[in-house]
């Protein structure tokens, strides 16, 4: 069928305008980071010694009992800080611990200027029963504690290193750090004194603070050996040290470059060949970037529930609703969405039985904003047809078809396009699964019964789509987008459509989410001989995969016994 979307209300003024700041700011932190990730990439490539950065990956790769034994240190190094996050923040399990500092950790190697910190509080927020300030807080306190703990390894190893590195503001930073340590303990004193379970900083936190650096400078020392340098592990420290330091004036994804030159002016302070000690520096922070991708999607999706929202329909769904008792006077209400179908409607009305299953048939037509004649000839042919203006969208109009065959207190409700792809002569196979109780929701599959014409392309989309569907859904899903559809009264009477675009994946969603027993019934398609179909993929798209994720993301449903009829 053909359906326009909806027209839409002008945008405010002064909200087009901030969106547009918005968007150029986005666009000039792209900009700032290709040019300064250019530059830093520039810089390394030129004076990094090529034979040590090839030795030292072969080594690396020849050696993986040890290779994995440095990256084991430096994980544990952030399983030391989701156990002092947990101590400071008992509320908070450490799985949540971990995420947040793994999607932090991640966020800070592929986004500029360190724009992955917020990231670690917004995980603990979104995830956990823990509230903003109490994240905030405790956040701010260990980072402040972090950052003063590294930097003053780097002080007590090499101070003139750290000092030459940071052109003289080494002690601006160490008095910023401070100020956001002392901020953070006050903010901590208050949400105690308010009830809030947030323990003091204790010696336990201080003493994992400074053993994480202790575990990372692990992978550092792995690094420098497969390159050819021979590090005693304190000095891997003092490099560790050093280079993450200097990360805190980073402003290229990961700190690329600051991290480099920092780490490499570590090496040299410790004697070693410059465009050598740029190949440690550059193979130790690929690994670390490499780690930090890695853990940091998978903290994305675990613990859960994920970041980022369902992605699925939950593996345990609800018991299947009782269904309502179905008697011999309950019609079948038969409604079709049309919008400028003049020429097929009547047509298709006409091929509609008066009863299926010795239940009489009421049909309905839902004129979504037709400019033609197709509502005089759905009531020339006997239908109720019901009226949206202006057109709002073919999910708004099955949304409204469904409330308002339960109107009849209909046995069954089967909704079918007006354009002629669909047979009415095969509304009995439709209803039956739902007559006889074995099913609430019964669509009926083309890829099951009979094409007898369907566009090349829109047949692999079609199964594309309908794979894509199966997964989400966690169960074998033959048509996904059917335009063929029967619900029992009570589905009919639970079944919410979050978009007016389309209906197809979301009513599907929807009622198995509410544990609603599904069946598929093979069923003949034509494609449609008049008018012109609404979808185009790529509009398509954009409109049902957010209500598809709004769909999987709602809050979880009433119990169905007190849904209204």
């Amino acid at each position: 069928m053909t359906v326009r979307t909806p027209l839409r209300q002008e945008e405010p003024a002064g909200e087009r305008h901030s969106r547009r700041m918005k968007n150029a700011g986005r666009v000039w932190l792209i900009v700032l980071t290709i040019l300064v990730t250019v530059v830093a990439a520039s810089l390394v490539s030129e004076f990094v010694d090529r034979r040590a950065l090839g030795l030292a990956f072969r080594n690396l790769l020849a050696e993986p009992m040890i290779t994995a034994g440095g990256l084991a240190a430096f994980a544990l190094a952030f399983v030391i800080r989701s156990l002092v996050w947990v101590r400071l923040l008992p509320d908070l399990t450490v799985g949540h611990a971990w995420a947040g500092i793994h999607v932090a950790l991640a966020g800070n190697h592929v986004l500029p200027l360190r724009l992955g910190e917020p990231l670690r509080v917004l995980s603990v927020v979104r995830r956990t029963s823990v509230a903003v300030a109490e994240a905030a807080a405790s956040t701010v306190t260990l980072r402040s504690a972090d950052m003063l703990s590294v930097m003053g390894l780097a002080a007590l190893f090499g101070a003139p290193v750290l000092a030459t590195f940071t052109s003289g503001g080494a002690i601006v930073i160490i008095l910023a750090l401070a100020g956001a340590g002392i901020a953070g303990l006050v903010w901590t004193i208050r949400l105690r004194r308010a009830s809030v379970r947030l323990r003091w900083p204790g010696p336990l936190v201080v003493a994992g603070t400074v053993s994480a650096w202790f575990a990372e400078a692990g992978l550092v020392w792995v690094v420098a050996n497969a390159t050819g340098i021979g590090l005693d592990f304190l000095q891997a420290v003092f490099v560790t040290s050093v280079s993450v330091a200097a990360q805190i004036a980073a402003v290229a994804p990961g700190g690329f470059g600051t991290y480099e030159a920092a780490a490499a002016a570590a090496y040299v302070y410790l004697g070693y060949d410059p465009g050598v000690a740029l190949a440690a520096a550059l193979a130790a922070h690929a690994l670390k970037t490499a780690y930090a991708v890695v853990a940091g999607s998978a903290a994305l999706i675990a613990p859960s529930p994920p970041l980022l929202g369902r992605m699925r329909l939950p593996r345990t769904l609800p018991d299947r609703p009782p269904p309502y008792p179905v008697l011999a006077d309950q019609p079948v209400v038969v409604f079709m969405p049309a919008h400028d179908e003049e020429e097929s409607v009547a047509q298709v009305l006409n091929r509609v039985p008066a009863q299926l299953l010795d239940h009489p048939v009421k049909t309905i037509i839902i004129d979504d904003g037709s400019t033609d004649q197709t509502s005089q000839a759905a009531r020339a042919a006997g239908a109720r047809v019901i009226t949206q203006s202006p057109n709002r969208g073919l999910g708004a109009a099955v949304r409204d078809g469904l409330r308002r065959s339960l109107d009849f207190e209909p046995a069954a409700v089967v909704f079918l396009d007006a354009d002629g792809e669909y047979a009415p002569e095969e509304l009995a196979r439709m209803v039956h699964p739902i007559l006889s109780g074995r099913a609430d929701y019964v669509v009926g599959s083309r890829f099951a019964g009979e094409i007898r014409r369907m566009l090349p392309h829109r047949r692999v989309g079609n199964r594309i789509l309908t794979l894509l569907l199966s997964w989400v859904a966690r169960r074998r899903i033959g048509d996904g987008q059917s335009g063929y559809r029967a619900l029992s009264r009570r589905a009919a009477a639970a079944a919410d459509i979050v978009h007016d675009y389309n209906y197809a994946q979301v009513l599907t969603l929807d009622l198995l989410a509410k544990g609603f027993a599904y069946a598929e019934v093979p069923i003949s398609y034509h494609f449609r001989t008049t008018g012109r179909s609404f979808v185009r993929l790529g509009r398509y798209l954009r409109q049902v995969v957010p209500a598809v994720y709004e769909e999987l993301n709602r809050p979880a449903a009433p119990d169905l016994e007190s849904v209204p009829l």
